[in-house]
């Protein structure tokens, strides 16, 4: 098949243009004389009509996204000679785990992560501090001069920018038809305020390509992608979730259980020689997270707030002071939604989209978790481009995330004695964050319960990351609960492109 029927084929010469499908960039492009006509140069033009053209609408994409990283570099640098005098660190708003860990867990010293020194992140992180920390500390063992917490930071930032610029390209990737939905990621503030803070941009680029690798059909590689994914951190886990109600929904298992299989050995395979050489110090990670209070920001916070100042020991407080019940009750609201949304899946009149249903379990556990670190919206970024590409309920849970991120900021200087603002005004924020996060949950579920919404599936006929479950009928016993004139039942066509 030559490449020009292959385009044809996939319809990928079918661009969206937001300015004519998204209701609020149709809105602001009136300032510039409203959205692309269809007599404009290149409108309706396949991608084969740029060949020769540099400035394409992916690179544009991947530029803009070196330059929010450049920004959020600029953004860090009064940090990064590491002298934090004065709470320089939270009146400029640039403190890094990165930098600060570099010390505190003794990589200034020499001392190898877990063998010398218990590490409080998943094996692949503690490696991944190890392998850019340790030759930073050689390299300034001979050569005294050498202010070692900024080649640590800086080598950090190149890295992990490097993976961020690696996942708008798999998002690219996933959405040759819309390419302007990565600009969303591009474009994000919490990625120009919170990249570097820590090392979750290693899980995030590991999950992407395991979600690139489901797409294209790689079940083992996609298994290896997010093994190591949640060997750097715990969430990429959540994503199977959502591949075995699928699996349920069409019957599919084969790829499903060959990605779980791969996803295993990785993780044993990272895991196992820490574990056994170094039990004590692998399980920091464990034990931290099960003795944690309750963190700034979380629903669970906001609760215990509000118990204050109502006079009384009320239930937050109660659990803030018994840990164990906590974990339980956080487990628990959980394992409810995730059920709720297995459920979902299962009866929703058109099977959902892989994107849709990750981004419904990750968000889930962020609602319900005692734990809400700032940089953990960026968990949430390319599961959101991948689900929810509209422009205007994004950008207001971004506004809410900055706001969120200034009042946090005023938080940490209030607790070295410094009050900036009232307690109220950190909780104020801390409950935006979380409602605007439970509404983009709804209007996914919205657009789940009503397919024609979804705005993907205006631009395909399916789920581009679906995989397996791409174009795929389902299963018989879910097709008899499904109401006939809704059920989902593929073209002829369809069905023999997957099943031949």
């Amino acid at each position: 098949m030559s490449a020009q029927q292959s385009t044809e084929t996939d319809g990928s010469d079918k661009l969206d243009h937001p300015s004519r499908s998204d209701a609020f960039v149709r809105g602001l492009s009136e300032v510039i004389g409203g959205p692309l006509g269809e007599h404009a140069v290149g409108y309706g033009r396949s991608p084969g009509h740029w060949r020769g053209r540099f400035w394409t609408a992916s690179r544009i994409v991947l530029a803009l996204t070196c330059l929010t990283l450049a920004l959020h570099w600029v953004q860090k640098s009064p940090c990064q000679e590491g002298a934090w005098q004065n709470n320089i660190q939270y009146t400029r708003f640039c403190y890094t785990d990165v930098l600060a860990l570099y010390y505190a867990e003794g990589l200034n010293e020499g001392k190898v992560p877990y063998r010398d020194h218990p590490v409080e992140y998943p094996v692949v992180t503690g490696y991944f501090m190890g392998a850019l920390g340790l030759p930073v500390h050689e390299l300034g063992a001979t050569r005294p001069e050498l202010n070692q917490g900024q080649w640590f930071y800086n080598l950090n930032a190149l890295v992990l920018g490097v993976l961020a610029v690696a996942t708008v390209a798999v998002i690219l990737s996933l959405r040759r038809r819309r390419p302007w939905d990565a600009a969303l990621f591009a474009l994000s503030p919490a990625l120009l305020l919170t990249a570097t803070v820590n090392w979750d941009l290693l899980a995030i680029a590991f999950a992407a390509f395991g979600l690139y690798a489901w797409a294209r059909r790689r079940p083992i590689v996609a298994g290896i992608m997010l093994g190591i994914g949640c060997a750097a951190k715990l969430w990429p886990l959540f994503l199977f979730g959502p591949i075995l109600v699928l699996a349920l929904r069409t019957g599919r298992w084969r790829a499903p259980l060959t990605t779980a299989g791969a996803f295993v050995a990785t993780w044993l395979a990272l895991n196992l020689p820490i574990m056994v050489l170094y039990y004590d110090s692998w399980n920091r990670f464990r034990e931290l997270n099960s003795t944690r209070p309750i963190d700034w920001g979380t629903l669970w916070y906001i609760g215990r707030y509000l118990d204050g100042n109502w006079g009384e020991r009320g239930p937050f407080q109660w659990l803030s002071d018994n840990i164990p019940a906590l974990n339980a009750l956080s487990y628990l609201l959980f394992g409810l939604a995730c059920l709720g949304i297995a459920a979902l899946a299962v009866r929703a009149p058109r099977r959902p989209r892989l994107a849709a249903l990750a981004f419904l379990v990750v968000a889930a556990f962020l609602l319900t978790s005692k734990v809400w670190s700032q940089q953990f919206v960026l968990w949430l970024l390319p599961l959101a481009v991948l689900a929810r590409p509209r422009w205007g309920a994004f950008l207001a849970w971004q506004f809410a995330e900055v706001c969120y991120f200034v009042a946090f900021y005023g938080e940490l200087l209030g607790a070295t004695g410094k009050q900036v603002f009232p307690e109220g005004v950190f909780v104020l924020a801390a409950t935006l964050r979380w409602i605007t996060v439970a509404l983009l949950c709804g209007l996914v579920i919205r657009d789940i319960l009503r397919p024609e919404r979804d705005a993907v599936r205006r631009s395909y006929d399916d789920d581009p990351d679906g995989g397996d479950f791409d174009g795929a009928p389902d299963a018989g016993w879910v097709r008899r609960r499904v109401d006939p004139e809704t059920a989902e039942v593929p073209a002829p066509a369809t069905v023999a492109a997957v099943t031949g």
